[in-house]
């Protein structure tokens, strides 16, 4: 099945603006996040700390609603998803 990836300001320079990724049937969001940043040390680094946990700060969305990030491993992704990854935002 097809997922589509959004990035946006500091994430769009690591992933691309946009892509679409391949995974299996029942795919969870935790296992899109592990294949996007699979064989690239910069994305693994910029979504993950040292001891694999999504870091604080990075803000998922699943169609367009707010991903809770302790639920990611229970999050079933299905054909023609969109996520949508967005780094920290500061300003004032």
């Amino acid at each position: 099945m097809k997922i589509t990836i959004k990035a946006f300001a500091r994430f769009r320079e690591i992933f691309g603006p946009e892509k679409t990724e391949e995974i299996a049937e029942g795919s969870t969001l935790a296992a899109l996040l592990d294949s996007i940043t699979a064989g690239n040390q910069t994305a693994r680094t910029a979504l993950f700390e040292d001891n694999g946990l999504l870091r604080g700060y990075v803000i998922l969305m699943k169609n367009k609603k707010r991903v809770n990030r302790e639920e990611i491993a229970e999050i079933i992704l299905t054909d023609g998803d969109e996520i949508a990854l967005y780094p920290p935002v500061a300003g004032g």
